[in-house]
């Protein structure tokens, strides 16, 4: 028997390579996670339920490789995202520099649509050892600029996806967003009487 769900939201997974996208989207999974690392062609996707409310909910988890060589591969990928978990490694600085980038690239090949975001600092659990990390506040400072230029709340989250330190909480803030931001558009659109 084939599931119906009220909503279908594609989720994309957007940052440079090695920062953990893989990880993340394998530790919500429930999958292992692999300590080797193994590039992403391309991209790679999967699909899960959730229940928010009352609302059954499909996520398309859009997992785009980061190397600058796949960026001609990755444009086709980026249509229809209703939201982006924007991921770097606190253990390195350019690929915190690079997000701008990332958000460009989003925009550019998503009809120049704003979509709810979360920012992402991964491999929290490196924080205290011999790296060098990010400090927290400049990830907040960062989410509280980009809510500013958006319009909309995006939230800065630190995760260990080798531990699975706040994952879930980050795709469940998401989808909240998404639905949050839909419902506001519905509402926009009543009150303006396109609907």
């Amino acid at each position: 028997m084939k599931m119906k769900f009220d909503k279908t939201f594609k989720i994309t997974l957007i940052g440079d390579g090695a920062v953990g996208k893989t990880s993340i989207r394998r530790s919500y999974l429930g999958e292992s996670f692999k300590g080797n690392y193994n590039l992403t062609l391309g991209s790679d996707f999967a699909t899960k339920a959730m229940y928010v409310g009352d609302l059954n909910i499909n996520m398309i988890i859009w997992d785009l490789a980061g190397q600058p060589r796949f960026k001609a591969v990755r444009e086709g990928f980026y249509r229809g995202t209703r939201g982006a978990l924007l991921v770097f490694d606190i253990t390195r600085k350019d690929t915190y520099e690079n997000i701008p980038k990332w958000i460009m690239e989003l925009l550019s090949n998503n009809n120049k649509r704003k979509v709810p975001m979360i920012l992402i600092g991964n491999k929290s659990d490196l924080r205290g050892s011999l790296y060098k990390t990010i400090p927290s506040e400049h990830g907040e400072n960062y989410a509280k600029d980009l809510s500013e230029w958006s319009g909309f709340d995006v939230p800065y989250i630190e995760t260990s996806a080798k531990f699975g330190d706040n994952v879930e909480q980050s795709f469940e803030t998401l989808i909240k967003q998404i639905i949050k931001v839909g419902q506001m558009q519905t509402i926009s659109s009543y009150l303006q009487g396109d609907l």
